[in-house]
């Protein structure tokens, strides 16, 4: 079977299969895939274990003991996942797990893809895609700044093409960066989906993206795309600080007051003792913008210093606005380009 690339592999038309055991399936899996688990965790722990201690023989008998009287319910399973009978299917490594199920399903009428060299070949396609030459547009600004709205603003304009690592991540990128998102991915999983997302964008034409650290919560950026983003043009919105904090003010005090003192207890060494009891105190009060101007303190002094010009550097294009206004700053974000 010819290899496919990641855009086409986006594009297929029919659900995908994985058919590794919930575990594996948890741990990381082609975006939008289907788990139907040729063995349950325990089982496949079970045929591991009899691999390496007694025989592969005797390993694969104990697979087809386990793969007999379920056969009936997995292609009921199948059939449920995917009415129209055509899928494409895949194990770890294009091996006995998905050759089994391929079998089975195609007896029962499907019809069936399988994925070359499975699972494994994917993951090697995303890791090494981080590391393809794309045109970048970084976005950066002080805590507070609405990169993000401005990111989102961008996706509604003409010819301007965002990539929202955040969003990916499912963590806004500070230590309150938790707060109202969803449990985040595991470290395969954020890659597979930042592929996937990264396979549809043209890779001639640039592409905007939000300034991060090296770590978005506990996920690590690849070091491949992160290399290109240090190396890539820097727009730095300065918008002024009160503006900033009426946003962010705004923003926490929509959120649950423990979850915010909690974020401050973790940033405690760095704000130092006196600078937290008092940004505890102010939540506790609920006075907000109190809370965000001592925490700002910390955020701004760390930022000001990463936005350090250093001369191995691209050149940073500042582009003053008056306040978090997202459509207007995305207006006057484009208009800066305009005049480089």
């Amino acid at each position: 079977m010819p290899r496919h690339s990641l855009a086409e592999f986006e594009a297929v038309p029919y659900p995908v299969l994985d058919v590794r055991a919930p575990i594996e399936f948890a741990q990381g899996h082609v975006p939008g895939a289907l788990n139907l688990p040729l063995f349950t965790d325990e089982e496949r722990a079970s045929i591991g274990t009899t691999y390496k201690q007694v025989s592969q023989e005797r390993a694969v008998h104990l697979g087809l003991e386990f793969f007999g009287p379920k056969m009936s319910a997995m292609v009921k399973q199948a059939k449920k996942l995917v009415p129209g009978k055509e899928v494409r299917l895949h194990c770890w490594r294009g091996g006995m797990r998905s050759g089994a199920v391929m079998w089975l399903l195609e007896l029962a009428g499907f019809k069936v893809h399988l994925l070359d060299h499975g699972y494994k070949d994917y993951r090697r396609d995303v890791l090494a895609s981080f590391a393809q030459p794309r045109q970048w547009r970084v976005l950066g600004g002080l805590t507070g700044s609405g990169k993000t709205d401005v990111l989102h603003q961008l996706t509604l304009m003409p010819g301007q093409l965002v990539l929202d690592l955040e969003g990916l991540a499912s963590h806004k990128g500070s230590a309150f960066g938790a707060i109202g998102q969803p449990v985040q991915p595991t470290q395969e999983q954020f890659e597979n989906n930042l592929a996937a997302a990264m396979a549809v964008l043209p890779t001639d034409a640039p592409i905007w993206v939000e300034d991060e650290s090296r770590q978005i919560g506990r996920l690590t950026i690849p070091p491949g795309l992160f290399a290109q983003l240090q190396a890539s043009p820097r727009f730095v919105l300065e918008v002024p600080r009160p503006a900033r904090v009426a946003k962010l003010a705004a923003e926490y005090g929509a959120e649950d007051p423990t979850l915010l003192a909690e974020s401050i207890g973790r940033l405690q060494k760095r704000l130092g003792g006196l600078a937290t009891q008092q940004a505890l105190a102010a939540v506790a009060a609920g006075d907000f913008p109190l809370m965000v101007e001592l925490v700002l303190d910390y955020y701004d002094k760390t930022y000001t210093y990463g936005l350090a010009p250093r001369p191995e550097e691209p050149p940073r294009t500042l582009v003053p606005v008056a306040d978090c206004d997202a459509a207007a700053n995305a207006a006057q974000l484009l208009q800066a380009i305009a005049t480089i």
